[in-house]
């Protein structure tokens, strides 16, 4: 049996003690749009490990880098943005070895 990251495990009080902060924090950063965590039948926030994982890089940025949630916002498209294009280069390296 395989571990999934986007697996929503973790409620709110869990990820919040995980991270260190308060579930407040979390709350505020979905309303900002810079996480979406999934939602159970009953409608409680679910955390996956990647969830977790991204929040972990949203408080660096904001604690330890002064970025300011408007900043995570563009830095986190960037990243994205980034890994997409990589993805893409990758892909065309392939299909350019194939060709040689």
């Amino acid at each position: 049996m395989g571990f999934d990251d986007t697996e929503p495990r973790f409620v709110i009080s869990v990820a919040a003690r995980m991270l260190g902060v308060h579930a407040q924090t979390l709350r505020y950063y979905e309303r900002a749009g810079i996480v979406e965590p999934s939602r159970s039948d009953g409608n409680r926030r679910l955390y996956s490990t990647e969830d977790i994982n991204r929040l972990r890089r949203i408080k660096t940025l904001i604690n330890d880098l002064g970025v300011n949630l408007a900043g995570v916002e563009v830095i986190l498209r960037m990243a994205a943005r980034m890994r997409e294009m990589e993805r893409q280069i990758e892909k065309l390296e392939a299909e350019l070895n194939r060709r040689i």
